[in-house]
């Protein structure tokens, strides 16, 4: 853990890069929840609350559990308690479920929500955009337990499943045995490890910058992140990364190829460098496969720069042609109409340049004179 506490420490700066532009600081709190239902609603009950945080480098893990449903209240009171001090919460899908799970309970005892004041960085939301791609596929999803492996290295040996967790509570209640709750503390405190090296993982990335990214997708997911913050060098940068670290070959379809070209393209247009702009176009349209969508997008761009930067008609007119195949192709009459539109402005600014360029014209060399000057002539007497 004291990997992580240094990331955490040193790249503290970026956490607003990850909690939609609040100003996240020191000390992070990490919180997950245990409920009496995963569904969430009015009457699902919060019966333990996990946080943790570094204290001078140490870990420290504080579990506070509703061993009867009366002291609610002071369960509620414990937690803004703890809460009061952090610079940022950080959570697994917390914005979405245990924010809102845990609003609703202080009103209905009619008491302040604290989170609500606290910039809130909700790892779920980076995790799936940097490592989501790669997981989609498995039975997990984008689970804390599938980042583990993934991402992280770590494999749970005898963990508790989800829905086992309720019944557990319940069974507690009804016996007062404390013995089943016990799989729950180490489930919710492996869970609250995990989050806190997943987030290590992210602020490291934002401030070491895309020579730390391992593959294309990181690579990509991170200039996005410095795009929408304004660092607009950085992220030409992370784009340039993940077009570098492509798996095939020039040409060959690659989702996260053709998402990196089109955000450079983007990019650079920001900048207002058309060239750099035009050759990422260029790439895009050149790849064999490439959604319509994006190929339309990428024909049209190309159209323009040719008919108004690079000042070649003929080029602006070939790459609309590209862009009315598609409009044909996957029968989109509205873009068809556009590309005409385009096409025929093109064919006149054609004709006009042919019937303005003068034609060339025969020029003879002048043939020197074969008499000579009057002046010059003598008789002979």
């Amino acid at each position: 853990m004291r990997a992580v506490a240094d990331h955490l420490a040193r790249g503290a700066d970026g956490a607003s890069l990850f909690a939609g532009g609040a100003p996240a600081r020191e000390p992070f709190v990490f919180f997950d929840l245990e409920t009496t239902g995963l569904n969430g609603g009015a009457g699902t009950h919060v019966f333990l609350v996990g946080c943790a945080s570094f204290d001078d480098g140490d870990w420290v893990t504080r579990q506070f559990v509703m061993t009867r449903f009366a002291d609610e209240r002071r369960l509620l009171q414990t937690v803004s308690a703890v809460l009061a001090g952090a610079g940022a919460l950080v959570s697994f899908n917390g914005k979405s479920f245990d924010a809102p799970l845990l609003e609703t309970r202080y009103l209905f005892h009619r008491m302040e929500w604290i989170g609500s004041r606290i910039p809130h960085l909700d790892v779920l939301h980076a995790a799936r955009r940097f490592w989501g791609a790669g997981l989609a596929r498995s039975e997990a999803g984008c689970s804390l337990v599938a980042l583990e492996r993934a991402v992280l290295g770590r494999t749970r040996a005898g963990d508790l499943d989800g829905f086992e967790i309720p019944r557990r509570y319940f069974q507690f209640v009804r016996t007062g045995d404390p013995r089943p709750l016990v799989p729950v503390l180490e489930h919710n405190r492996l869970d609250l490890l995990s989050l806190a090296a997943l987030t290590a993982r992210l602020l490291h990335l934002a401030r070491v910058g895309p020579e730390a990214t391992k593959h294309a997708r990181e690579a990509l997911a991170l200039g996005h992140v410095y795009a929408r913050a304004g660092f607009d060098a950085r992220a030409r940068d992370a784009f340039l990364r993940a077009i570098a670290m492509r798996r095939v070959p020039a040409g060959i379809f690659d989702a996260t190829v053709v998402e990196s070209l089109r955000a450079l393209a983007l990019a650079w247009r920001r900048a207002r460098r058309w060239d750099e702009a035009a050759r990422c176009w260029q790439q895009l349209a050149d790849i064999r496969g490439c959604p319509p969508h994006l190929a339309q997008e990428a024909t049209e761009a190309l159209a323009i720069h040719h008919e108004h930067r690079a000042r070649d008609l003929a080029a602006a007119r070939t790459f609309a042609l590209r862009g009315l195949e598609h409009a044909e192709r996957e029968r989109r009459p509205a873009w068809r109409e556009a590309v005409e539109h385009r096409l025929a402005r093109l064919d006149r600014k054609l004709v006009r340049a042919t019937a303005t360029t003068p034609s060339p014209t025969l020029s003879l060399p002048l043939q020197p004179s074969c008499a000579a000057p009057t002046s010059a002539l003598r008789t002979s007497s």
